[in-house]
């Protein structure tokens, strides 16, 4: 852990320029502008030195803001003799709207009210914050956070929470350095440093911004106690015309299923493993019906379960992120299977028309919350009437994924508008057949009831 307090001498911000002006652009590297832009703060002002550039340019491109600051800085001052911890956090609250408004003025602004300097236990508390705020949008997201390394307690923890959800979300993720430009040298430059240039207008609001900030940029009082915590020489080193970044992008799914296939032809052992056999036979078995018209399985890998569907099918579409894993089951099935084979994912490529039967196994929880929303509102949508949707998915975690099996099921049966009809559930994985309501048994269906 880096040692350092605001008192120590700074940094000279021309040595940061000179070694920064090589630094590659992160405009390139991102796809963009975002849809949402959820910013996350240790203490009130961490959003505007280290981000205000990128929220203000963001904002006027259109992109949505979130903010979330987690404790309200009342610690700042701690030998102050004017003001209260209680009254320090009144006012930096209000110091954070005036800055945020200045930025984006149509950002969203939440204060947890997490312990100033006692971030480090609060994780679950930070993570539930980024969870429900992701959750509460649709479109692509990006997050930034403070930097993982930047030496506060409360800096680290939060970007070590940040990085984890942007994990889990598969997101990018960009941190921000904010301590490092006072206590450190070049030579601490992260590899991963990007430099994202601001426009006039992006500097003008981080400038309003940062100046809105007063509790920090200005003494308090003349007392001793209230001396100005940001020096000019720190602040310099936000004045600059661009800001500094350590980017993270998620691996694609794609490439993460590539690469399964590349180390195996087989790689969930679905031909060998006795576990494999009877989970098929068992999802076979709860189909309400002998035969089907038209059928859809996305994520239908090395297509072994495909090969069953199509004996009970007019045709199959079947779909797969992978093309390995394509040609491998082009080998497996016979031509004249009535089997198309597609190379997408779901619910981005989700085919037109209606089906009979979807058949979403194994794949719900390499979905992003709100790819499984869409995901459900299209397999309801694309279900004919008197069709089947059947789900079967593992229940132990999936480290790096952020849903699980029975999330997945349960996001179909809260949202989806259709009735179980019939349910497996044992404890490494279930299956639920959903239909139109109201759900008739196959024995009432044939006339046995």
């Amino acid at each position: 852990m880096v040692s350092f307090t605001h008192r120590d001498a700074s940094q000279d911000e021309a040595l940061w320029l000179e070694a920064l002006g090589h630094a590659p652009d992160l405009s390139v590297l991102l796809p963009g502008p975002p849809d949402r832009l959820l910013v996350l703060a240790a203490h009130p002002d961490d959003e505007t030195l280290g981000a205000g550039g990128l929220i203000a340019a963001l904002a006027a491109a259109g992109t949505s803001v979130d903010v979330i600051v987690a404790t309200a800085g009342e610690g700042s001052h701690p030998d102050s003799g004017t003001h209260t911890p209680g009254q320090l956090a009144e006012i930096r609250e209000q110091e954070l709207r005036a800055a945020v408004t200045a930025l984006a003025p149509g950002a969203r602004v939440r204060l947890l009210g997490l312990p100033d300097g006692g971030l480090a236990g609060c994780r679950e508390a930070l993570a539930q914050a980024l969870r429900e705020t992701a959750d509460a949008g649709t479109g692509t997201l990006w997050i930034t956070a403070p930097w993982r390394g930047d030496g506060h307690t409360d800096h680290d923890s939060a970007g070590e929470a940040a990085a984890e959800f942007a994990r889990s979300a598969r997101i990018p993720l960009l941190e921000y350095p904010i301590w490092l430009w006072h206590w450190g040298t070049p030579e601490d430059i992260p590899p991963a440093l990007h430099v994202y240039g601001l426009d006039d207008e992006a500097a003008r609001a981080k400038r309003t911004a940062m100046a809105a900030h007063s509790s920090q940029v200005e003494p308090l009082s003349d007392q001793p106690g209230d001396e100005v915590l940001l020096s000019p020489e720190v602040l310099a080193h936000f004045e600059r015309p661009f800001e500094a970044f350590l980017l993270t992008v998620p691996r694609s799914a794609r490439g993460v299923f590539e690469e399964l296939y590349e180390r195996s032809a087989d790689p969930w052992n679905f031909q060998a493993s006795f576990y494999e056999s009877r989970k098929r036979a068992l999802t076979l078995a709860m189909l309400p019906r002998e035969h089907f018209g038209r059928v859809f399985e996305p994520g239908c890998s090395i297509g072994v379960l495909t090969e069953e569907l199509a004996r009970r099918a007019d045709t199959v579409t079947a779909m797969d992120i992978s093309a390995r894993a394509l040609r491998l089951a082009e080998q497996r099935l016979e031509p004249e299977s009535g089997v198309e084979l597609l190379e997408g994912s779901i619910p981005e490529n989700w085919p037109g028309g209606t089906f009979d039967l979807v058949v979403i196994s194994e794949i719900g929880y390499f979905l992003t919350p709100a790819q499984l929303a869409d995901t459900v509102e299209r397999a309801a949508g694309s279900l004919a009437r008197g069709g089947a949707l059947l789900l079967c998915h593992w229940r132990h975690p999936n480290e790096g994924w952020p849903l699980t099996g029975d999330g997945v099921h349960d996001a179909f049966l809260h949202s989806s508008g259709l009735e179980r009809l019939s349910a497996h559930v044992e404890e490494d994985f279930r299956i639920d057949v959903l239909v139109h309501p109201p759900a008739e048994s196959v024995a009432r269906r044939e006339g046995l009831l």
